[in-house]
């Protein structure tokens, strides 16, 4: 299938496109990666899907992969035999993590982004600590995260309760959190709010969190494979093996991603969610309190008198060690990336010296 090179913007909305269309260059389309591939990407123009290409300038290895096409960016597509990606538009609602491995890296998870759905299962799953992670790299992003505790048919109403009490405890007041059974339609009344016509919103959480099952339910047909719950734990089998994006009956968009085994913070974060632990710390009577030993220390007394939950005291001084290693790590990149500039200057400085 190829694009078409006219559009019209109700065609473009169902694709998520807020605002008037762009001026096109001749021989060009506007449309959205919905899918990436070893062999190439697929795009959604509103009307069609369609595979493409990326242009030579996105191949170059020593190009950032931040800056490289990805699921949800708006591009701009070269028709032709095969059509090509030239461009990608100006992103945001942009969500990254730290990229496995030794060196420092970005990855773009999913871009242009209104809200982020993290799941968690009421089956074994849940997890205060890592929903507070997942909270922590969204909050950068510009999108809304709600959180949703999935496979509530498979948990005792109690538990559910206390799931629901310890999360309105941890997170900020401003979080949505919502309980569900994801095969049951019912669900799709809960989240319609966030699902308005030419919203995008992603779905995030572990492997077998209910992601493939949620997205079928919210377009109304199986569109996403889903594997059968063992019942030994109740834990269904990871099956989205890479990101999709998919326009809803609802007039919105979803994209569905593989569970992340690793969430590392990239070093921009602010952690506002513990902004009342930041709060606490400005009030100790020394600047540099370490939080131990000190006299005057604000947290020590919070702790000591039940006010701050240690647990929680403990992951914020966790991801704030984190977060300050990642700065470093990609200060170090950035530094070690001008080297060879400066070495290139220094070596023409001395030709013609």
């Amino acid at each position: 299938m190829k694009p078409t090179p006219s559009q019209s913007t109700p065609s473009v909305q169902r694709i998520g496109w807020q605002g008037n269309l762009p001026t096109l260059p001749a021989g060009h389309a506007l449309a959205r990666v919905s899918a990436q591939h070893r062999a190439g990407y697929e795009v959604h123009d509103g009307e069609h899907a369609f595979n493409a290409q990326p242009a030579p300038k996105f191949l170059k290895r020593n190009l950032d992969p931040a800056d490289r096409p990805a699921v949800g960016d708006f591009v701009l597509i070269e028709t032709g035999s095969p059509p090509h990606i030239t461009e990608v538009l100006p992103r945001r609602g942009v969500l990254t993590r730290a990229a496995a491995g030794e060196r420092y890296a970005r990855q773009t998870i999913a871009t242009n982004l209104d809200v982020v759905f993290v799941l968690t299962g009421l089956d074994g799953d849940f997890n205060p600590a890592r929903i507070e992670r997942y909270l922590a790299l969204i909050e950068g992003s510009g999108a809304r995260a709600v959180v949703l505790l999935t496979k509530r048919d498979l948990a005792e109403a109690e538990d559910v309760d206390a799931a629901l009490t310890t999360l309105h405890e941890r997170l900020p007041d401003d979080t949505p959190v919502h309980a569900i059974n994801g095969k049951d339609a019912a669900c799709t009344t809960t989240l319609a709010g966030f699902l308005t016509p030419g919203t995008t919103a992603a779905l995030v959480g572990s492997s077998g969190a209910g992601k493939s099952t949620l997205t079928n339910t919210l377009l109304g047909h199986d569109r996403m494979a889903t594997a059968a719950t063992r019942a030994s734990d109740d834990h269904g089998r990871h099956t989205t093996t890479h990101r999709a994006l998919l326009p809803l009956p609802s007039g919105a968009c979803l994209i569905d991603t593989p569970g992340m085994r690793e969430l590392k913070l990239t070093g921009d974060e602010d952690l506002d969610l513990f902004s009342d632990i930041e709060k606490l710390a400005e009030q100790c009577r020394f600047a540099d309190c370490g939080h131990g030993n000190e006299p005057g220390c604000a947290v020590r007394e919070a702790l000591e008198e039940g006010e701050l939950d240690p647990e929680r005291w403990r992951h914020y001084q966790k991801l704030s060690s984190q977060r300050e290693e990642q700065a470093t790590r990609f200060e170090d990149r950035l530094r070690a990336s001008h080297e060879p500039i400066r070495a290139q200057r220094r070596r023409d400085w001395q030709e013609r010296e």
